[in-house]
């Protein structure tokens, strides 16, 4: 079990502010490295491949993003790249930003292009029109009286740790022409539990509320909120899903304090997050993935699932892999973790729960 915690937890450890992440690490032993503000073009040299990974241009729309490679050679590379990192390296790697940036830029995108998803209908229930679920991987729903297009949702199985198969589920959020295919898709993968990590707004919508206040019908589905449970850092629903005569309870967490392609405020606050989630699922009935999502579900999405899957690593083999987990996340799900803010923040955030890990495994 992750860090277990009571509900709102506290942690012996320092929060991580994003000016920290941001302007602070300086102070930090860097090599007195200058570190890039963006990076807009890495050539992978000794190959023809080319990537253009203008991250930094990322808007509360879409990303604008152009992508050269072949999708074989862009796969093989998701599925060769490791780097796997001790806990004394990692603590050092924490404040190597360039480095974290440069590793991060060479990371193939692999985002799906509308060709490679002919489904009458789809572009309809798509949030954003360059955020595509990868076909190989995409949830396809299966109710009996499903159409071509009914049966499209913008979503996509995604490994976890040691590559167990469908683990979770990354979606974008919710639109109001999608809730009846999102609960469909809840009941007919037996979802315990429904991570969301972002406000309904900001600036613009970024997810319809999906779910009633009491009690609402969705499609077939009934819903009720049984019971709601706020702390400082998010809110925990507990629904009664029902179809025809039976029921089923699922979780919801809404952690609503991470700004949109950008970073929480401590990493304390993501760490409690993944406690309270690995408690929710030793105690759950059902056993099918956990649902994650924020608006285009790859960028906070990524970032959550890859600090569960890291976390996990270090507590069973004191090292992790950041790198090998990213490309894992990118070939379930093009664009997984969104800026190298995220991957430096993740990196710290990794780097403070193996602290806190015994000194046995730390050893």
């Amino acid at each position: 079990m992750v860090l277990a915690c009571s509900a709102c937890p506290k942690v012996n450890s320092p929060s991580l502010q994003p000016e920290q992440v941001r302007a602070g690490m300086e102070n930090a032993p860097s090599n007195n490295q200058k570190v890039k503000k963006h990076v807009h073009l890495q050539e992978r040299r000794g190959s023809n491949v080319s990537l253009v990974l203008d991250m930094s241009s990322l808007s509360n729309t879409e990303p604008i993003l152009s992508v050269s490679t072949p999708r074989d050679v862009t796969v093989q590379l998701l599925n060769t790249a490791s780097h796997v990192l001790s806990q004394k390296i990692l603590q050092q790697r924490t404040w190597s930003l360039e480095e974290l940036q440069e590793e991060f830029a060479k990371i193939p995108s692999n985002f799906i292009s509308p060709e490679e998803l002919n489904i009458p209908g789809r572009a309809a229930k798509d949030r954003y029109k360059s955020i595509l679920p990868n076909p190989l991987s995409r949830v396809c729903l299966r109710f009996a009286d499903c159409q071509e297009d009914g049966c499209y949702i913008n979503a996509n199985y995604i490994r976890g740790y040691a590559g167990q198969e469908k683990a979770y589920i990354a979606t974008q959020g919710p639109m109001l022409n999608t809730i009846n295919d999102f609960w469909m898709m809840v009941w007919q993968e037996e979802v315990p539990l429904i991570v969301m990590l972002t406000k309904l707004k900001e600036e613009k919508e970024k997810c319809i509320c999906y779910w009633p206040e009491l009690e609402a019908t969705y499609g077939p589905f009934t819903i009720q909120v049984q019971n709601i449970c706020k702390c400082e850092e998010y809110t925990t629903r507990s629904f009664t899903l029902q179809f025809k005569d039976e029921c089923r309870t699922v979780k919801h967490i809404v952690f609503s304090s991470w700004p949109d392609q950008k970073i929480p405020e401590s990493a304390k606050t993501l760490l409690h997050l993944v406690s309270e989630v690995e408690k929710i699922l030793q105690a759950a009935e059902n056993k099918g993935p956990v649902v994650v999502h924020c608006s285009a579900g790859i960028g906070r999405t990524g970032c959550f699932i890859a600090t569960q899957i890291g976390c996990q690593q270090l507590k069973d083999k004191g090292e992790v892999d950041i790198l090998g987990i990213v490309c894992q996340l990118r070939i379930d799900r093009g664009g997984m973790i969104q800026t190298s803010e995220q991957y430096q923040f993740l990196h710290h955030t990794l780097a403070m729960y193996a602290s806190q890990l015994p000194k046995s495994t730390n050893s």
